[in-house]
């Protein structure tokens, strides 16, 4: 039997994947067939992506909500779609409305015409997929290096000795306590606990 499936992805664990999500359930009767990744769209090395791919079997259709969702890459996007024809299963885009139609029951000559028009909007969605990741990372590199410019810390906040470390270090680097009590006493975790070791020795 012909299964139904969904295709939602979005960059970081930040955005929101709901909106996607609403609008496949439009499509895609069982919401548990709604696949769900957190990843960039450089690539298809994204985990559920894969299993989805393994999954799915000659008569069965992937909604996705647009080309982007689906990745940024225009020539790995291709090879993609290409797969799942060769392979048998529909992959409808809501945002090119050519593949969301059936032509099945068209003529040879019907079939070619929509083939080449889905072609091209596949080319030119996904070129213009493929541009705005380059302008995402021209922006990131450009933020950070203008954070940098002005002395911005980037990255997660350093490590601060607590009041009471002098006296806990030395303590267990007299052995008198062991590394787990000097934690519990200084309130740190393993690896921040380290971190500030290597840091008091460097010094």
């Amino acid at each position: 039997m012909a299964r139904i499936f969904g295709y939602v992805r979005v960059s970081t664990k930040e955005q929101h994947i709901d909106r996607q999500i609403d609008e496949l359930k439009k499509y895609v009767p069982d919401p548990s067939n709604i696949i769900v990744d957190k990843a960039s769209g450089k690539d298809f090395d994204r985990p559920n992506y894969k299993a989805l791919r393994q999954l799915s079997i000659k008569g069965d259709t992937i909604y996705v909500k647009s080309l982007d969702r689906l990745g940024r890459n225009k020539d790995k996007i291709k090879d993609e779609l290409k797969y799942f024809k060769d392979k048998g299963v529909q992959v409808k885009i809501l945002n090119i409305p050519t593949t969301m139609q059936d032509f099945s029951n068209c003529g040879p000559m019907q079939q070619s015409i929509m083939d080449m028009v889905n072609n091209i909007l596949i080319e030119v969605l996904g070129t213009i997929a493929e541009q705005e990741r380059r302008n995402i990372k021209r922006n990131q590199a450009e933020g950070i290096a203008s954070a940098k410019a002005r002395g911005k810390h980037l990255g997660r906040p350093s490590a601060t000795y607590p009041d009471n470390w002098q006296a806990v270090y030395d303590e267990w680097k007299a052995k008198k306590i062991t590394a787990k009590k000097a934690m519990e006493l200084t309130g740190l975790k393993r690896t921040t606990f380290y971190s500030l070791v290597k840091k008091a020795e460097q010094k």
